[in-house]
């Protein structure tokens, strides 16, 4: 195998923002950095975030603008002569009570519009609001908890547990036969013609390379051997997952899908791709996915028509 994902064209792991990790417990440090005049606060609201007009960028607006709710410090500028400090200029969010109205949108609206910085801050925070939402009490005694460290840690004031932010590991692969087809299912929830690479959740004391051979057959009854290359990675906080791309060389090719997760699937050379996806008969993943980046760099070069 010799296919790659363009470097760069995974939309949402984009991020230039320094996290400043050290930061989150130093109290006094982080109310200096509030109460500066140029940080920017970016507002979420479920797993939504406040966006300008036009909807290409977020709407990030000063400490004193931002409503009430829970704050996270989400990092720091690092450009020279600009910021409260030598540091920079410091990133908050805070987590809005409201139902969110037009004036937000999701990551899969904004994954593929927003700049680098901004990219970097909605997958961070839109992670930590859906993790918040759910973590609201200690899984060990059931006590409510309370928001520490700029709001990455959430701490039980009872049995004193403290509990972490966490990101799912999940692998999603492009597998190929030996004429070179590609391997795309339909998920039984999808409409006819909607397909994508195969993908499933690493279960403990897994290793990546036994999850995909155990997913793609547990779906689809294609045997993976080990030729196995890891291509990239791309979170995926919608709620907590890490996507982890693979492409694979099938071994058997006989396909007897699980009629669970999986209604069909089916090899297609790029011929068969292109000529599908040009009559509309065949729609692919959208482009802030890593399956769609898959299966471009199998097929080599971009293509149109997604859902």
């Amino acid at each position: 195998m010799a296919y790659s994902i363009v470097p760069g064209s995974l939309s949402l792991s984009r991020s230039v923002l320094d996290r400043a990790a050290d930061r989150r417990r130093d109290q006094e440090w982080l109310e200096k950095a509030w109460a500066a005049a140029d940080t920017q606060v970016a507002l979420v609201a479920g797993d939504k975030l406040a966006v300008v007009e036009d909807r290409t960028a977020l709407r990030l607006v000063p400490p004193a603008a931002a409503p009430d709710g829970i704050r996270i410090f989400l990092g720091i500028d690092r450009v020279a002569g600009a910021g409260m400090t030598a540091d920079g200029r410091a990133v908050f969010a805070v987590l809005v009570s409201e139902e969110p109205d037009d004036s937000y949108a999701g990551l899969r609206e904004l994954g593929a519009v927003l700049d680098d910085r901004e990219a970097g801050i909605a997958v961070n925070v839109v992670g930590l609001a859906n993790w918040h939402a759910v973590h609201t009490h200690c899984a060990n005694c059931g006590a409510h908890t309370d928001v520490v460290d700029a709001g990455h840690v959430r701490h039980c004031p009872n049995c004193g547990l403290s509990h972490f932010p966490r990101s799912d590991p999940a692998i999603i692969v492009l597998v190929t036969d030996d004429q070179d087809r590609a391997l795309l299912g339909r998920n039984e929830a999808w409409p006819e013609g909607r397909y994508s690479t195969l993908a499933g959740f690493v279960e403990p004391g897994e290793s990546l390379e036994a999850a995909v051979r155990r997913e793609v057959f547990e779906e689809t009854g294609v045997v993976i051997g080990e030729d196995i290359e890891y291509a990239g990675s791309q979170p995926w906080p919608l709620p907590s997952s890490l996507m982890l791309g693979f492409y694979a060389k099938a071994t058997g090719y006989a396909i007897n899908v699980d009629q669970d997760e999986i209604a069909e699937a089916k090899w297609f050379s790029r011929d068969d791709l292109r000529a599908l996806v040009e009559n509309g008969s065949m729609a692919l993943p959208g482009n802030i996915s890593i399956s769609r980046r898959l299966i471009e760099g199998w097929y080599g070069e971009e293509l149109t028509g997604s859902w």
